[in-house]
């Protein structure tokens, strides 16, 4: 046999052991890392550096999305706002509470305030929000009811199985471009327009990706 195999064979075996052991803990910790609350638990709730009332600002105020979220409609990312957002009213009204100690100090020292992200998907999936948004996709089919949420949390689970359930019926969740950011608008097919839905699909030629590398790039 030794003129079949070489010597080194005899290391083969363990090799193949401490492989597969590797292997199994890459998996448990990738399995572990993106199962945690923050990709896949509707309810994800954590506790943020400043108090932010979505339900005050976004709700009762009405300010639109896109002034704190400038970038949501030309990138990839919606952004977060900087401190000289918030202080562009904040410097008049309750320019001394407390509560606004770290956008202050943000402010004044162009350290980032400290967000903990709740929306999140994994490393290996691509998702696009100007894409979404300039396709009649409103921020409400992702994110829930933003505008009437005191503390923001996740209220979909940005799963998988979720993005193919749009992609494979958007005419279900499409509303006209001017109400897109508006929270309380209903889509087109509960509005009973599905007419308008299936016409708006041809015009602006929306065929979202249902291939593996639509998303993961």
């Amino acid at each position: 046999m030794s003129k079949i195999f070489p010597k080194s064979a005899n290391a083969l075996p363990l090799q193949i052991v401490i492989f597969l052991v590797v292997l199994a803990g890459v998996a448990t910790a990738a399995v572990t890392y993106y199962s945690t609350p923050k990709y896949l638990r509707v309810g994800y709730q954590p506790i943020q550096p400043v108090p932010f009332d979505h339900s005050l600002h976004a709700g009762n105020l009405g300010i639109d999305c896109r002034y704190c979220h400038a970038a949501v409609e030309k990138s990839a990312t919606s952004s977060v706002p900087t401190a000289q957002t918030c202080m562009n009213c904040h410097n008049q009204v309750k320019k001394d509470s407390p509560l606004l100690a770290v956008v202050r100090h943000s402010y004044e020292t162009g350290e980032a305030v400290p967000w903990v992200k709740i929306h999140q998907t994994p490393d290996y999936v691509y998702f696009n929000h100007a894409i979404h948004v300039n396709r009649g996709i409103s921020c409400v089919e992702c994110h829930g009811k933003i505008n009437e949420m005191p503390v923001v949390y996740e209220s979909q689970s940005l799963s998988m199985k979720f993005c193919l359930n749009c992609h494979r019926n958007p005419g279900e969740f499409l509303r006209p471009p001017a109400d897109v950011y508006n929270l309380e608008s209903p889509t087109l097919a509960a509005a009973g327009k599905s007419a308008a839905a299936r016409a708006m699909i041809a015009d602006w030629h929306i065929k979202p990706p249902q291939s593996c590398s639509g998303c993961h790039r």
